[in-house]
């Protein structure tokens, strides 16, 4: 099943550390230092369309600093096959338990 689904970020902590999903943090090095997701990687948004090359099994959950870029990156992988969820608000209206600073 391919799509894209918007979930709320307080779905977040549901999938992190779930081997069949990819979590990918769409903002800068250096806001991504500052503080990210457990597990997640960096793929700043600019280099995301042609460095995100998982399989098609693996689910994407996409999040940036508010949450318009990982709905319009989201939209692309879509439409390349992945299963993509990306989160509302993005890690500003994330407040769960999972938040590390690197």
């Amino acid at each position: 099943m391919t799509g894209l689904e918007p979930i709320s970020a307080d779905m977040i902590d549901f999938y992190v550390g779930r081997p069949d999903v990819v979590i990918i943090d769409l903002r800068s090095e250096e806001e991504f230092t500052s503080g990210h997701i457990r597990g997640a990687v960096n793929i700043p948004y600019d280099d995301a369309e042609e460095k995100i090359q998982y399989s098609r099994r693996k689910v994407l959950l996409l999040y940036c600093e508010r949450g318009a870029s990982s709905l319009a990156m989201g939209k692309q992988l879509a439409e390349r096959g992945y299963q993509v969820k990306s989160v509302i608000g993005g890690i500003r209206a994330y407040r769960g338990r999972n938040f590390v600073i690197a």
